[in-house]
């Protein structure tokens, strides 16, 4: 407890001298304080602001098990931009999801994110190939994969929706509309500042150097060079989904006994063994971690004793039947 207090004491006199730095700059430089104020909220949208696609391969996974694998490449601009030609390019992934297209066949997708200005870059001395090849090799080396050296790239920017790709990014919980510094007073563009500032020890991505070698191909002296990628691990937990449910009451008029069904969606899971089911006499909870999340109050009483529950791996549908007491 003492340690705890120590800290917030830490923490309030550090943000009692930021407050005091800026007012003493308000006072005798009014030019400086405003590009101070501009600049800090000009990163605070940037850093805001979502990863936009860019290209989407479709490869193939060859272990830990065979499948299609779709890599998402996008544009974000909270993805630092290298130093120089000669820096490892920083790259930020986020997770390896599976889910199931029309046909019902499995595959998989993620997402794998550039500075805009690497993306333009490339773009502009014809070098998208480069950007392919670190967004592969990062995608093995970031989940354990080996794919085959063959990849496409598809017609679409982007396998599935935008929403679905900035969720396994970690970006919807922290994106926020952009602020008008003209419309506001300092006291509040101060007050964003100090904010943004407080989040910073927990928000700010985790930057970790890996090596990557990349396989070169025919007559490319070029390639034959090791290659640095640095990977940005989103330390940003997506807030988990409500899934679609159906609660219904039925009764057999044969006993008169009646009962509870509860059959719930889940689309990204695979097996029962990731769901965590707990049910009382008053309610029902389901969590599939970092995926799902259902409480829900029960309009009857119910013997909870006699709950149970299947998974339907086809339709990724979740059955629970409880008896009414």
């Amino acid at each position: 407890m003492s340690s705890s207090l120590g800290c917030t004491k830490e923490v309030l006199q550090q943000v009692n001298q930021f407050w005091s730095m800026l007012d003493d700059l308000s006072q005798n430089d009014p030019q400086s304080y405003q590009m101070f104020i501009e600049k800090q909220m000009k990163q605070g949208t940037d850093y805001n602001a979502p990863p936009q696609p860019d290209s989407c391969l479709l490869t193939e996974m060859l272990e830990p098990k065979k499948g299609l694998l779709y890599i998402n490449v996008c544009g974000w601009k909270r993805v630092p931009t290298p130093a120089d030609e000669n820096k490892p390019v920083p790259v930020c992934g986020g997770r390896l999801e599976t889910d199931t297209d029309e046909g019902g066949d499995d595959y998989s997708v993620m997402d794998v994110a550039f500075s805009p200005a690497v993306l333009q870059q490339a773009q502009k001395d014809k070098k998208e190939d480069q950007v392919h090849l670190l967004a592969l090799s990062f995608t093995q080396q970031q989940h354990g994969l080996r794919l085959i050296q063959q990849y496409n790239v598809s017609s679409s920017k982007l396998k599935g929706s935008l929403e679905d790709m900035q969720r396994r990014l970690g970006s919807l919980k922290q994106s926020s509309p952009a602020t008008n510094t003209a419309s506001q007073t300092p006291a509040s563009l101060l007050q964003q500042i100090s904010l943004r500032e407080g989040q910073t020890e927990d928000s700010t991505p985790v930057q970790l150097i890996t090596s990557v070698e990349l396989t070169p191909g025919p007559g490319d002296q070029r390639n034959k060079t090791k290659n640095l990628i640095q990977v940005i691990s989103s330390s940003v937990t997506a807030e988990p989904q409500r899934p679609q449910h159906q609660l219904t009451v039925n009764s057999d008029p044969r006993d008169l006994s009646r009962s509870l069904k509860l059959t719930v969606e889940l689309p990204k899971v695979q097996s029962i063994t990731e769901c965590h089911l707990s049910i009382s006499q008053d309610d029902v909870l389901l969590e599939v971690e970092d995926m799902y999340h259902l409480h829900l109050e029960l309009p009857e009483t119910v013997n909870e004793e006699s709950a149970s529950a299947t998974f339907n791996k086809k339709k990724r549908l979740l059955t629970l039947q409880v008896s009414i007491l």
